[in-house]
C-alpha cells in the first residue's frame, strides 16, 4: 500500500493553504515554489478539490486560491478518500467476494483492523493539527 503522488502533493497543497488560512488568495505559482511542484501538476490536482469544495478560486489580479472551509474542518483522510479513493492493503478487505478464504481468513482480519486504525489517525487530524504541528516544530 502506498499513496499515489497525486494524494500526498495534494496534501502538501491543501498544508499550503491552511498556512495561510486568513491572509487572503494564495497564488498557485506561490504554492509550486514553497513545495517544490510544479504548476501543471497542482492545477490538475486543484480540480477535484474544488468541486469537493475543499477550496475556492478568486479570479483577478488579486486571485489565487483559499479554503473552502476552516482548515480545523478539513482531515488529512478526507483529502486521501477524495484523491486516492480510499487507501486498501489487499483486495479482499473491501471486497471479500474476490476472495474464496475470505470468510475463514484469519490474516484478512488483521489487514483490516490495520486500515481501520490508519483510518482513524487519519480522520482525526486536521489541517489544523499539521498547521499546528509545524509551528511548535519551527517550520
Amino acid at each position: 500500500m502506498k499513496l499515489s503522488t497525486r494524494c500526498r502533493y495534494g496534501t502538501r497543497l491543501m498544508l499550503d493553504l491552511a498556512q495561510h488560512y486568513g491572509e487572503g488568495p494564495v497564488q498557485i505559482g506561490d504554492i509550486a515554489k514553497r513545495q517544490a511542484i510544479s504548476v501543471k501538476y497542482l492545477e490538475q490536482i486543484l480540480i477535484p478539490l474544488k468541486k469537493a469544495g475543499f477550496v475556492v478560486s478568486v479570479r483577478g489580479s488579486r486571485g489565487g486560491h483559499l479554503l473552502g472551509c476552516a482548515p480545523e474542518k478539513i482531515t488529512v483522510g478526507a483529502i486521501v478518500v477524495l484523491l486516492d479513493g480510499g487507501l486498501s492493503f489487499v483486495e479482499c478487505v473491501d471486497h471479500p467476494e474476490a476472495c474464496d478464504r475470505s470468510q475463514d481468513c484469519l490474516t484478512r482480519q488483521v489487514w483490516s483492523e490495520a486500515l481501520e486504525a490508519m483510518y482513524e489517525k487519519l480522520e482525526s487530524t486536521t489541517l489544523w493539527d499539521l498547521v499546528q504541528r509545524g509551528k511548535s516544530c519551527g517550520v
